[in-house]
């Protein structure tokens, strides 16, 4: 059976923090949406919203198109932000890969910490990306935003230090 950890959270959340340490200290290979992103705007190029939003739906397909590949047994942590399509495209792409253990780590941050988070990369990301327009409306997006919940579910407060061994021992006991 595939084991699968969900790193979600909207943009600035920690995801990808948390994501690189939980990869490091399990061993599980590494997915992120926007690397895979990023290797389609550096081919496909850069455009306004709905492309990009385009170009994150194929990137999300072909993390699970490839996982859906990989030998039984394995494992993987995904770095993607899961609620900007429906649940049931998630589901749509679980079904495909077959028997497979789900769980779930939900980052989170207070809505002006995730802002100057997402402020201070704008420098750093790539030009695809959405840029300082979309700060306000992240804001927002912050404070209502929800875990999927529908798998073994461990919320980490990004504004905190992250306690990895806490991380470490609830993958194992839900995984």
């Amino acid at each position: 059976m595939k084991r699968f950890c969900l790193v979600n959270g909207v943009p600035a959340s920690g995801k990808s923090t948390v994501a690189r340490t939980v990869a490091q200290a399990t061993g599980w290979p590494l997915l992120t949406l926007d690397t895979v992103k990023e290797a389609f705007f550096a081919h496909l190029g850069t455009g306004d919203r709905g492309h990009n939003r385009l170009l994150g739906k194929a990137s999300y397909q072909a993390i699970f198109s490839l996982l859906a590949d990989w030998p039984d047994e394995s494992a993987a942590v995904i770095d993607a932000w899961f609620g900007f399509q429906p649940f049931d495209v998630l589901q749509n792409h679980l079904a495909r890969i077959g028997d497979c253990r789900v769980m779930e780590v939900w980052c989170h941050a207070p809505p002006d910490i995730i802002g100057d988070r997402y402020r201070a990369r704008l420098e750093q990301r790539h030009s695809g990306h959405l840029g300082g327009e979309y700060v306000s409306e992240l804001m927002e997006l912050a404070a209502t935003a929800k875990p999927l919940g529908h798998w073994p579910l461990h919320r980490v407060d990004t504004s905190k230090v992250l306690d990895i061994a806490a991380v470490l021992t609830w993958i194992k006991a839900a995984g």
